[in-house]
């Protein structure tokens, strides 16, 4: 039975690819992962449109989620989303 209590202690991480889509769609897509997701899970977020640094940081401050890292590469931008609530 302690296994059970372990179970709903873990976080899940799922990553989603939203390369080659513009603003507003990284956002939209970031909301509809976050929504089906359990609080304290991890959402990896990869985009290439330069408007998700802003508004994508925006949206997760304003909706009260955690934004625990951005990383920038040449090309793309990946968020590290932690579900709050």
């Amino acid at each position: 039975m302690s296994s059970n209590s372990e179970d709903t202690q873990k976080s899940t991480m799922k990553t989603i690819d939203v390369r080659g889509l513009y603003c507003p769609e990284p956002v939209f897509r970031t909301k509809i992962e976050i929504e089906k997701m359990s609080k304290g899970d991890t959402l990896r977020v990869v985009s290439d449109d330069p408007d998700s640094e802003e508004d994508i940081s925006r949206w997760v401050n304003r909706n009260g989620h955690e934004l625990v890292s951005l990383n920038k590469t040449e090309k793309d931008l990946e968020f590290t989303i932690k579900k709050a609530k």
